[in-house]
């Protein structure tokens, strides 16, 4: 299995892994990422792992919506480059990994240090199955999509440009402990959380990697929320390099009284407790986050990145806010002057709004999308490694 640099990315390979262990125990599950990648030890402590190995990748810069102006950011071109040599030493240590473990199939999520472990894969003719959340296909798996067994997908594959006869639609895999949340599911979490003390929860997310923009507008927010509502705490998960500025943020913004109602992590691996207990979540628009958040039928306020992902993100929200499942705001709402928390307050004051999110939200869920890709790895496994006990 390979993929990583984002708990996006990280937490649906996870699910299948778990999948596969459920189906056949004997199978042994290896994990390639990324050399340097900050999130390594999440799937290297997971129980569905068996080794974890790394390989160089090289990133490919583009930022959507800065058109032509990106051909004079010479920066970006030396660092283009540094990684195209990069990428070429990851494809030479990926074609010794794999004629050293010799798999029965590979599983990727997609990101860059997929590209020379699938062109490896594609060289030792390993199959290798795909996953795309989106609806547009990552540049990663547009790159190896060639050679791919199966290319599963998220949306109805007639969207993708894949073969048909190569593409499945499965929805976006997510961890087992995801599931419907009703009032009593949700005092229980918030009871393991140590936050039954508290009337209101407002979790905050920008994934793993945290999210500049939610980030900042939360700090600016907090008062407000926090002063409108005593019986309100916040919860916010502000990425790992993140915590402990937005924690000092929090602090210099607020007075003693105000802080102690502030929670501020930078990663935590069970989330689904976190966003389970909330009674809002606001959190980007990433397919995982929103496939987890659509089975919790959770009231979300969703904030895509209009960056860094091609517009996917926008994409996402776009389709979820038209049929009445979420709340859409831009970065640029939540920056003007106490927005984010006047919609906020709206919802809190209007139960039967968040009612309606919710059910329109759980309308998206699909739950069994691990055991689907899980089936597929399987099937997919070489025959020769069918009866043995096969490396994933």
């Amino acid at each position: 299995m390979t993929g990583g640099g984002s708990g996006g990315h990280i937490t649906p390979i996870l699910a299948v892994a778990h999948e596969l262990k459920r189906l056949r125990p004997e199978v042994r599950i290896i994990y390639v990422s990324q050399t340097g990648d900050p999130l390594e030890d999440i799937p290297a402590a997971d129980l569905a792992i068996d080794e974890v190995y790394h390989v160089r990748a090289g990133k490919f810069r583009r930022y959507h919506g800065e058109g032509w102006r990106q051909l004079l950011d010479f920066e970006t071109w030396l660092l283009n480059i540094r990684d195209a040599f990069w990428a070429l030493v990851g494809l030479w240590q990926s074609f010794w990994l794999l004629g050293k473990l010799k798999p029965a199939v590979i599983f990727t999520r997609g990101s860059f240090v997929s590209v020379p472990v699938c062109l490896a894969a594609a060289f030792r003719r390993v199959p290798y199955i795909t996953h795309d959340s989106d609806a547009i296909p990552s540049l990663t798996n547009r790159l190896v999509a060639p050679w791919a067994a199966v290319h599963a997908v998220a949306l109805p594959e007639e969207i993708y440009p894949y073969p048909i006869d190569r593409t499945v639609t499965v929805g976006v895999p997510i961890s087992e402990d995801y599931k419907p949340v009703d009032d009593k599911l949700r005092k229980k979490y918030k009871e393991e959380l140590h936050l039954e003390g508290y009337e209101w929860m407002l979790l905050a997310t920008g994934g793993g990697l945290g999210a500049k923009a939610i980030n900042e507008a939360m700090v600016a927010n907090a008062a407000e929320l926090l002063g409108r509502y005593p019986g309100l705490v916040i919860v916010h998960l502000a990425g790992r390099v993140h915590a402990d500025a937005i924690e000092a943020a929090y602090k210099a913004a607020l007075g003693p009284e105000l802080f102690s109602r502030v929670k501020v992590l930078g990663f935590v691996t069970e989330l689904y407790r976190y966003s389970g207990a909330a009674n809002l979540v606001i959190a980007r628009a990433g397919a995982t986050n929103l496939a987890e958040l659509a089975v919790q039928a959770k009231p979300c306020i969703i904030v895509p990145s209009a960056f860094l992902t091609g517009g996917h993100q926008l994409k996402n929200t776009q389709a979820l806010a038209k049929n009445g499942a979420v709340v859409q705001l831009t970065d640029e709402q939540i920056e003007q002057e106490l927005r984010l928390s006047s919609v906020v307050t709206d919802l809190f004051d209007h139960p039967t709004k968040m009612k309606q999110l919710s059910r329109q939200f759980a309308t998206f869920a699909k739950p069994d999308a691990a055991r689907h890709i899980a089936t597929i790895v399987l099937e997919k496994a070489k025959p020769e490694a069918a009866g043995a006990t096969a490396d994933v």
